[in-house]
C-alpha cells in the first residue's frame, strides 16, 4: 500500500545539501526529504515521488525563494548525466559544501576537534580531466551512444562535448562513434553480454598528446585498419592506440590483456617538476594542476629535511613517492598493480632519483612484512582508495611507529574512521587541508598530518561501527532500513542486514563483529549474491556512503 503523501505537492524549506547535489529538508511531520537540485536556504514546491517510514524523495517543481548561490547550469546534459552533481550552484557554495562535508566527518565519525584550515579551490573548473573512460552502448534507433551513465543507472547518455574534458578527448569520443556507425561495429550490451565496444579510454598530457584505448568484449577488433587511419588523420598528436580485452561479465572497466595497435602504449607527463610514464592502467591524478597543490601540501606536512626514510603505501606510479624523494634520504613505495610498479621504477630512473625502491604487494601485507623485518620509517605516507585503510595497515603503521603520518584521502568518511583508529594507536591529527580536485562533482580530497603522541600502543584492536554512531545527519549515511527500502524500490530485491553488512565492510565501513560472523564456529556464512551486491552498492552510493 502506497504512502498517503506519495504524489502530493509540498512546500519545503531546505536546511542542507548532500554531496550528490540533493537539497535536504523536512516535511511537516519531521520526515527527512531529499530533492535533487534544491539548495540550502531555499523554499521550494516539490512533488513527493517516494515516501517511506524513514525518509522521502521528491522532485523539484518550483523554487519559491532562490538561494543567492543558485546559478543556471551551463551544461546541456545536466542533470541527466551522472558525471556532475553541483553545476547548479556557485563555485563558492561548492567549496563551502565540500569543506562542511570534511569537517562534519572529522567531528561526527572521527570524534575529532580538528577542522580543515582551508580548502584549495581550482583555478579552472572545466577541461581539467587528463583521463576519461566513455561507456558505449547501442540504441534501438541504431545510433551509437558514447558518453556517461545517467544518474544511478547504466543507461548511457550520448555526450558530444563534456565540459570537464579537454576538447581532444571529446573529439576522440566523437571520432570512435562515427567509425562504429560507418562500419556497423556493434556496441556492447550488458544485458546479453554481446557486442564488441565497451569503453573508449582517453588519456592526455600537458604536451597535448592523446593515448586512446578501446575496451572490447573479445580478442580482436574488426575494421581496425580503418579506425587507425581515421584517428591518425584526425589527430596529429596521437601517441598510440591500444586494444584492451575484457570478456568478463563485470562492471570493472579494464580487462587483463593489452595489445598495441599503433604507436606506443604510454604517455609522459610532468607533475611537480618530475616526468612520469603513464600506461593505460596506471593511476595518475586526473586534475594535474590540483594534484600539484595536493602533493605540495603532503610534502609540507611530511616535514622532510633530507635524512628521513619514507614509506609510501598505495604508491601507484610513484607520484607521491618521487615528490617525497626530492627531499628525503630514502623512499620505499608499495603498490599491488604490477604495471604501476613498472611505471614507478621507470619514473624513478627517468628522474634520476636513485634513493627510491618500489615493490609489488598489497599495502597491508607490505606494511606487515616491513614491520616484521624491523623497518622503522620516519614518515609513512598513505593515499588509499575510497574504502580507506585496512585494519592490518593501521596496525602495521602503529607497530613501525613513524614520527609522522601523512594521509591523503579521497573520502572524508573513511578518512575520519581511520584517523580515529590511528589516534587509538598513539597518533594525533594535527593539520588538515582540503583540495578541490574535481570541480562540479561531489568529490573532495583531504590531506592530514598526524604526529606521534605519548601513547605507544603495540597493537590496535579495531572494533568500530558506523552503525553505533549517530547517523541522523540527513545526507551522511543511511540506516539498514533505508538501504533495504531503497533496494526494494529500485530493483525489487529483498536484502538482509547480513548482506548489507558484508558490502559495507567491503567498502571499508567496518561493521560490528556479530553482523559479519556466524554464531557457530562451524556454521557457514551465506555470501551476498552478485545481483544483490550490485543493488546494495548502488544504494550506498545514493546515500553518499561510498
Amino acid at each position: 500500500m502506497s504512502h498517503p503523501l506519495k504524489n502530493t505537492e509540498q512546500i519545503v524549506t531546505f536546511t542542507g545539501c548532500t554531496s550528490q547535489g540533493e537539497g535536504v529538508g523536512r516535511l511537516e511531520d519531521g520526515l527527512a526529504v531529499f530533492v535533487r537540485g534544491a539548495l540550502a536556504g531555499e523554499t521550494a514546491r516539490i512533488s513527493l515521488m517516494k515516501v517511506t517510514k524513514h525518509c522521502a524523495w521528491g522532485r523539484l517543481l518550483e523554487v519559491l525563494n532562490p538561494s543567492p548561490a543558485r546559478i543556471e547550469p551551463d551544461c546541456p546534459y545536466y542533470p541527466r548525466c551522472g558525471g556532475c552533481q553541483l553545476r547548479h550552484m556557485t563555485y563558492q557554495e561548492e567549496l563551502r559544501l565540500k569543506t562542511e562535508r570534511v569537517n562534519d566527518a572529522l567531528r561526527r565519525i572521527g570524534g575529532l576537534e580538528l577542522t580543515v584550515s582551508c580548502i584549495h579551490g581550482a583555478a579552472r573548473r572545466d577541461g581539467y580531466r587528463n583521463k576519461v573512460q566513455f561507456p558505449v552502448s547501442g540504441g534501438k534507433d541504431g545510433r551509437v551512444r558514447v558518453g556517461f551513465y545517467r544518474q544511478r543507472s547504466h543507461d548511457v547518455i550520448d555526450v558530444e562535448h563534456c565540459l570537464l574534458q579537454p576538447e581532444l578527448s571529446n573529439r576522440a569520443g566523437r571520432c570512435v562513434r562515427a567509425w562504429m556507425e560507418q562500419y556497423a561495429v556493434p556496441a556492447y550490451d550488458e544485458g546479453t553480454h554481446t557486442g564488441l565496444i565497451r569503453h573508449v579510454f582517453c588519456r592526455t598530457n600537458r604536451a597535448g598528446e592523446l593515448l586512446l584505448c578501446l575496451v572490447v568484449n573479445g580478442t580482436s577488433l574488426s575494421h581496425a585498419a580503418e579506425l587507425l587511419q581515421t584517428l591518425r588523420e584526425a589527430f596529429s598528436s596521437l601517441a598510440g592506440v591500444v586494444l584492451n580485452c575484457n570478456t568478463r561479465q563485470t562492471n570493472v572497466i579494464l580487462g587483463p590483456e593489452y595489445r598495441v595497435l599503433w604507436g606506443r602504449d604510454y604517455l609522459e607527463d610532468v607533475l611537480c617538476g618530475l616526468t612520469f610514464r603513464l600506461s593505460v592502467p596506471s593511476f595518475f591524478q586526473v586534475n594535474r594542476d590540483q594534484a600539484e597543490v595536493l602533493y605540495g601540501r603532503a610534502l609540507e606536512f611530511a616535514g622532510l629535511t633530507g635524512r628521513e626514510t619514507v614509506l609510501d603505501l598505495y604508491c601507484g606510479t610513484g607520484t607521491i613517492s618521487l615528490v617525497m624523494a626530492t627531499r628525503a634520504g630514502r623512499v620505499l613505495g608499495a603498490e599491488i598493480v604490477p604495471q604501476a610498479i613498472e611505471d614507478a621504477r621507470e619514473n624513478a630512473r627517468r628522474n634520476r632519483l636513485d634513493n627510491t625502491e618500489f615493490f609489488c604487494a598489497d599495502a597491508g601485507e607490505a606494511a606487515r612484512l616491513l614491520a616484521q623485518r624491523g623497518l622503522r620509517p620516519d614518515v609513512v605516507s598513505v593515499d588509499p582508495p575510497r574504502k580507506g585503510l585496512s585494519p592490518q595497515v593501521i596496525d602495521a603503521i602503529c607497530r613501525m611507529s613513524p614520527r609522522r603520518v601523512v594521509y591523503v584521502s579521497c573520502d572524508p568518511a573513511t578518512l575520519a574512521r581511520d584517523l580515529k583508529l590511528l589516534e587509538a594507536g598513539g597518533y594525533r591529527a594535527t593539520k588538515a587541508e582540503a583540495v578541490d580536485m574535481f570541480p562540479g562533482t561531489g568529490h573532495v580530497e583531504t590531506v592530514v598530518q598526524l604526529s606521534k603522541g605519548e601513547i605507544n600502543s603495540k597493537k590496535v584492536r579495531v572494533e568500530f561501527s558506523l552503525e553505533d554512531m549517530d547517523m541522523s545527519g540527513f545526507q551522511k549515511g543511511a540506516t539498514y532500513g533505508q538501504i533495504k527500502e531503497y533496494v526494494k524500490e529500485h530493483t525489487g530485491l529483498s536484502v538482509s542486514s547480513l548482506y548489507i553488512a558484508q558490502i559495507k565492510q567491503k567498502y571499508g565501513i567496518i561493521e560490528r563483529e556479530n553482523y559479519n560472523k556466524p554464531k557457530s564456529e562451524n556454521a557457514r556464512q551465506p555470501q551476498c549474491p552478485p545481483e544483490k551486491e550490485a543493488a546494495i552498492t548502488e544504494a550506498l552510493k545514493y546515500f553518499g556512503m561510498i
